[in-house]
């Protein structure tokens, strides 16, 4: 089946759910399909803006949710273990306040920030005009956001693969042979836009790698994909190859961010978020943490004036 149509158990797959789930959204009318041949087929374009349309649909319930809740912080964007941690610290911190997070990548949690659907949002979008992370993409993605940009750390992301790199992955030329199977992260995130500019500048197509079109929402399902044998190699940040002990080749350097509206900033749990992340204690405790540059931890990077 050509690659824009999807069957049934490929659509299933695609969405991680049965057959039987997928034709109970048919039923509904839930889930663009149409019949060709007397089959069903799925267009993957209207399949991955009907995911997205169902995730924002979830996020802006939450946001109406969250209003509701004393304390509640909505977060959607980028995916790091860091984040985690974070939560964690700001939990026994400051137990009144809770933050909810949606892994939807980098230019949803901004577009989300812009539609009100978010309180914040984390990002490591590079510009490769300017070599600049996130600041060039905010009069675009959240033009009407009076923007403060927060930098929470730097951190190392490379290729992960298995252990002893049994394949002798050393670059992005490497996923071109026929024996690697990549495991990629989801379109519109920072992750999936740094591999496509590499890509792009080595002059490497994309329909060449065997596994571009498998996506996967966090760096620790890269992890897992390349521990369970699923795939060889992924893109993920060393604190996720040193976790499940595989190996890894560093790309790049990258700075990742908090973007929030200045409203929003001053607000006290935002403030006490902050604090924990700038705070002794939780530099302490991850100063050593493989691959992560806390020593701008807290900064304000962009005010929008």
């Amino acid at each position: 089946m050509a690659r824009d149509l999807m069957s049934t158990k490929e659509v299933a797959e695609y969405l991680g759910i049965n057959d039987k789930q997928v034709y109970a959204l048919i039923k509904q009318k839930r889930i663009p399909a149409s019949k060709a041949t007397g089959k069903w087929v799925f267009p993957r374009r209207l399949i991955d803006e009907w995911i997205e349309g169902d995730a924002q649909a979830g996020l802006k319930e939450a946001r109406r949710k969250s209003r509701k809740m004393e304390g509640a912080l909505l977060a959607a964007g980028s995916n790091d273990p860091v984040l985690d941690m974070l939560y964690g610290g700001l939990r026994r911190q400051y137990p009144e306040f809770y933050v909810f997070s949606a892994n939807i990548g980098s230019t949803a949690g901004l577009l989300a920030l812009e539609k009100g659907f978010t309180d914040i949002a984390w990002s490591h979008l590079l510009d490769p005009e300017t070599g600049e992370y996130n600041i060039p993409y905010l009069e675009k993605l959240t033009p009407s956001i009076n923007a403060v940009v927060v930098n929470l750390f730097y951190r190392e992301l490379g290729f992960v693969v298995a252990k002893g790199n049994p394949l002798g992955v050393a670059g992005f030329e490497d996923l071109m042979r026929d024996a690697v199977r990549f495991i990629n992260r989801q379109e519109g995130s920072g992750t999936r836009l740094l591999l496509d500019y590499h890509l792009e500048k080595a002059g490497l197509q994309q329909e060449r790698i065997t596994g571009y079109e498998n996506e996967v929402l966090t760096h620790a399902e890269i992890g897992l994909s390349i521990l369970s044998g699923e795939a060889d190699v992924g893109i993920a940040t060393a604190a996720v190859s040193a976790l499940f002990g595989l190996g890894f080749i560093p790309i790049a350097r990258e700075r990742f961010d908090m973007i929030c509206d200045q409203s929003v900033f001053f607000q006290r749990g935002v403030q006490s978020l902050i604090g924990v992340l700038s705070g002794d204690l939780f530099r302490s405790r991850f100063s050593d943490l493989k691959g992560y540059d806390f020593k701008s931890a807290g900064r304000i990077l962009f005010a929008k004036s």
